[in-house]
């Protein structure tokens, strides 16, 4: 038995501790075949504060302050342990599912596993690389929202980074809804790692929340010494990973996946209708799709049909995604219409060799691309997508925010543009007035947060004049549309149906211009107007007299609200989903409960600082 347990355990070794040295694994062998548990090495555990935001995916702070910014994440806690609302934590952008339910939110793609939950993430660099021992995030308001911790093997401090970058998934989980939003440390039990770390990354899913997650801080805890595996940690091991084929370890996307070595006997599968194999196909991720293809030559067929990628989602597999990757699957995607590669490519792992490659060979029925932080993309790229995709009519860049302004000229040649997002990103006035000079089949339109914009109420005007079927506006942000941009773009495209003007400082209700934007969007389902001080009465009035198709409003901050106010608006507006009265001064916490009895389907979110 002892012996069946040595070679158990020393294969093992062989397919897990590959970055450890011979000695280390013979080592663990002999103690494992004489007998004894394997000796761990006395090492001083570290403790560290995360040094610096590496990279994130959104946030609810402004480019231009630390309120609400992920940059807060950096640091010992701000808040913690007390509960509440700060302006100095880590927040999102979004939260809860009534985000996807607005129309500007695009069709999920086909395929994405159900173990894939990632919604937003941060990554944090920590001054020494350590072997993590535990992982403690210091949630201050609405937790529950993590659902993955993963570390990597580069250092973002070094200057000599290894060719070779590796993430390793230490935790991962389903969204919770955690019964209460007060403050809590949640330190998952994590998987131990081969390699030392100072890049973490979390992956959040708020969508159960029924208000913004805030975090404070994050603490990294390891050793510098790498710790052997114990006889009695067996477990740990993964009995996938048992195989010493090389060919197996290159993964699912490896360009070998090319069927040659398959069996002829398919039984009575042979006499199933082609139509219904390629059904029962399309269920499959896409990892299990190009194993399929490795096992006959039918399924090999099936599986490399052009018709099974009409849409590809490579981001839940953003770790694993190079320019090999996309040479592999780019003989399979010359029918792709909808491609998604948000969150790939980073530090090295794309380059425009490879992605120009799969865009020319791939982008001729290309008509949605989906691009968010992926920090690959340069100028070249942009050109290579306005050439090779001549019917794109949704490109989403969101948080590219590394992309030279003068890149964003090329967006210009995409004229059957549909729904174009450029949230986070450095793009310029000259860019987006040519932009809009061209695309003016725009539906669907987001410059949240674009800081380098000089004059909002220009481009408003461009919207008014050339973009008469827009549907949304997403003008998170800006900090000088005033009321006279804002008279433009409604009188001009009355078919809007969603306005965010959330922490747009210089509209002023005094001019009367959220008034004559009730009257000109009849067809308004979601206006945000957060953080507007100035919001009133003759505002909200207004509102239920003209909008009652209205679903989301947000008027966090004003203090000029009053109950009975909007007790008009929810009389008048049935289809009222979401209302966010948070720090209004005149709505208090009896003024919602009396409103949640009144109008169950309603959702009221009142946040509070204790």
């Amino acid at each position: 038995m002892l012996t069946l347990l040595s070679m158990f355990y020393y294969i093992c070794l062989r397919r897990r501790a590959r970055s450890g040295t011979r000695g280390e694994a013979l080592t663990s062998r002999r103690a494992v075949e004489s007998g004894q548990r394997a000796v761990l090495p006395v090492s001083v555990e570290v403790q560290q504060y995360a040094k610096e935001v590496m990279d994130f995916s959104s946030h609810y702070g402004s480019e231009n302050s630390m309120s609400y910014t992920m940059w807060n994440l950096a640091g010992v806690p701000n808040v913690y342990p007390s509960s509440g609302d700060f302006t100095q934590t880590a927040v999102f952008r979004a939260y809860g599912t009534w985000w996807e339910q607005c129309a500007s939110a695009p069709p999920p793609f086909r395929r994405t596993p159900k173990d894939f939950h990632s919604q937003d993430y941060i990554e944090l660099g920590f001054e020494e690389q350590v072997y993590p021992t535990a992982v403690d995030v210091l949630e201050t308001y609405y937790p529950g929202a993590i659902v993955r911790i993963l570390a990597c093997s580069y250092n973002p401090f070094s200057q000599n980074p290894p060719t070779d970058v590796r993430w390793e998934v230490l935790w991962s989980g389903e969204p919770t809804k955690v019964l209460t939003p007060q403050a809590r440390q949640f330190s998952p039990s994590i998987k131990h790692i081969n390699f030392p770390t100072n890049l973490l990354r979390l992956e959040v899913n708020s969508s159960l929340l029924d208000y913004y997650t805030e975090l404070d801080a994050v603490i990294l805890r390891g050793v510098k010494e790498r710790p052997m595996l114990s006889l009695y940690k067996m477990p740990l091991i993964d009995i996938s990973d048992l195989s010493d084929s090389d060919e197996e370890l290159e993964g699912p996307f490896r360009p070998g996946g090319d069927g040659k070595h398959q069996r002829t006997g398919n039984g009575y599968f042979d006499k199933l209708p082609y139509e219904l194999i390629q059904l029962i196909v399309s269920h499959l991720t896409l990892p299990d799709l190009c194993r399929l293809a490795q096992s006959c030559k039918l399924l090999h067929q099936h599986c490399c049909d052009p018709l099974q990628y009409t849409q590809l989602s490579l981001q839940p597999y953003w770790a694993r995604v190079s320019d090999a990757s996309l040479g592999h699957l780019q003989g399979r995607c010359t029918l792709l219409q909808r491609l998604n590669l948000s969150w790939t490519g980073n530090r090295g792992a794309l380059t425009l060799t490879g992605f120009s490659s799969f865009m020319k060979a791939c982008g001729l029925s290309l008509v949605c691309l989906n691009l968010s932080c992926c920090h690959f993309l340069n100028e070249a790229c942009l050109e290579v997508i306005s050439q090779t995709c001549p019917g794109l009519q949704e490109l989403n860049l969101s948080s590219c925010d590394r992309l030279h302004p003068q890149a964003f000229t090329h967006i210009s040649k995409l004229t059957r543009l549909r729904r174009l997002v450029l949230y986070r990103t450095k793009i310029e006035q000259t860019a987006i007035l040519n932009i809009l000079t061209f695309c003016i089949e725009l539906r669907h339109l987001n410059l949240g947060s674009c800081v380098r914009i000089e004059d909002y109420d220009v481009v408003a005007s461009m919207l008014a004049a050339r973009c008469h079927s827009l549907r949304s506006v997403d003008l998170w942000r800006c900090r000088n549309l005033t009321d006279r941009g804002l008279a433009e773009l409604v009188s001009g495209c009355r078919s809007l149906e969603e306005l965010d003007l959330g922490w747009c400082p210089t509209l002023q209700s005094s001019t009367g211009c959220f008034q004559r934007l009730a009257r000109s969007l009849p067809r308004l389902r979601k206006l945000f107007l957060t953080a507007n001080r100035t919001i009133c009465d003759s505002d909200i009035e207004e509102l239920a007299a003209s909008c009652p198709s209205l679903q989301h409003l947000d008027i966090l901050g004003t203090r000029l609200v009053s109950a009975a106010s909007l007790k008009k608006l929810l009389q008048a507006c049935p289809k009222l989903l979401l209302l966010d009265v948070s720090f209004c001064s005149q709505i208090d916490m009896r003024v919602v409960q009396e409103f949640s009895g009144l109008f169950p389907n309603l959702a009221i979110k009142k946040s509070f600082t204790q």
